[in-house]
């Protein structure tokens, strides 16, 4: 009996300190939520310690939440702990959009948090509007380059005003968006203009323009005015194209003369060669004819006085041709 006793009277002061230890770690963390009419149970306490849960983060969260007069459970702030978003920035937004009369629910807020997106500065920019500059220096060149219908290029920046939605903000897209689609307007306005002096006198046509191609569909943010920083004018564009152009058909006319004096080349060295040719064959032929007179000669076929005959009138006309022609020496073909 005394062992049973000893046995019971252990056990009894092993609850009894577990209770203690119980009693010192939640204690203040129930006294504070009892005091701010948040109360949160013992066996919640507990079981957030089992669940490996912030306590202190639920029951300062959920304080907040009662205090701004705002129904959120513990379950609710505990289950959205556990799915690894930010408790303490999502009732702070909640708070904000309370303030500022804007319908943002609580499962709203846990899923702009959990896709990864700042509820709270979400909020914030839905009530204060921020200002994005396009395109944004620190990821590329200061400004929008475009080119009017004259030639002339213009370079633009635009300052452009944004409210976030909060209804399109889950799956929405983001600044980058918003930044290509107002520098896409930007060149496509300047690329339509007779000329740059037409926006360089109304440099409000580019954003009312470009605002009215309704650029925030699909975004998370909704264009609230889009201000022409700075116009400036740049290189003219269209007078050295044309002037590339220009050298270009320059050598390619030169490249075509080239191939024209070529064959050129090619043809006179061809008629040189047939005229060599030519004289070749007259030569030839003329080297014959001593042969023929005197195979004539031989054969009776020809007399001597016929010869003489003949190179009289030889003679007679090289004197002829001679005199026709000043300054050429007379040939003798007698010698």
């Amino acid at each position: 009996m005394d062992a049973l006793f000893g046995i019971f009277a252990f056990g009894i002061f092993i609850v009894f300190m577990i209770i203690l230890v119980v009693f010192i770690s939640y204690i203040r963390l129930w006294l504070r939520a009892w005091l701010s009419q948040a109360s949160v149970g013992w066996l919640q306490l507990i079981g957030m310690s089992l669940r490996k849960v912030s306590a202190a983060t639920i029951v300062d969260s959920r304080i907040m939440a009662v205090k701004a007069g705002l129904n959120v459970s513990t379950n609710e702030l505990e289950t959205h702990y556990l799915a690894g978003g930010n408790v303490v920035r999502v009732v702070q937004a909640l708070i904000a959009a309370n303030k500022a009369n804007i319908d943002l629910s609580f499962q709203q807020a846990t899923a702009i948090d959990l896709a990864g997106r700042d509820v709270l500065d979400a909020v914030q920019t839905s009530v204060r509007p921020k200002v994005i500059d396009c395109p944004d220096p620190t990821k590329g060149a200061p400004t929008v380059a475009a080119v009017a219908m004259d030639g002339i290029q213009l370079k633009a920046k635009a300052r452009v005003t944004v409210r976030t939605n909060i209804r399109r903000l889950v799956g929405g897209a983001t600044e980058e968006t918003i930044v290509a689609r107002v520098g896409e307007g930007i060149v496509t306005t300047i690329g339509s203009s007779q000329s740059h002096k037409k926006v360089l006198e109304n440099p409000d046509s580019i954003s009312k323009t470009v605002l009215a191609r309704g650029l925030d569909a699909g975004t998370a943010f909704e264009i609230l005015s889009i201000d022409i920083a700075d116009v400036d004018v740049g290189e003219n564009i269209g007078a050295e194209l044309q002037i590339k152009q220009a050298e270009a058909d320059k050598q390619i006319a030169q490249a075509r003369a080239e191939e024209r004096r070529a064959m050129a080349r090619a043809r006179e060295a061809e008629m040189l060669a047939t005229v060599q040719e030519m004289r070749a064959q007259v030569v030839k032929a003329e080297a014959e004819v001593p042969l023929a007179i005197a195979e004539a000669f031989k054969n009776g076929n020809l007399g001597i006085m016929d010869y003489y005959r003949m190179k009289n009138i030889s003679a007679d006309t090289s004197m002829r041709e001679s005199i026709a022609k000043p300054g050429a020496e007379p040939t003798n073909e007698l010698k």
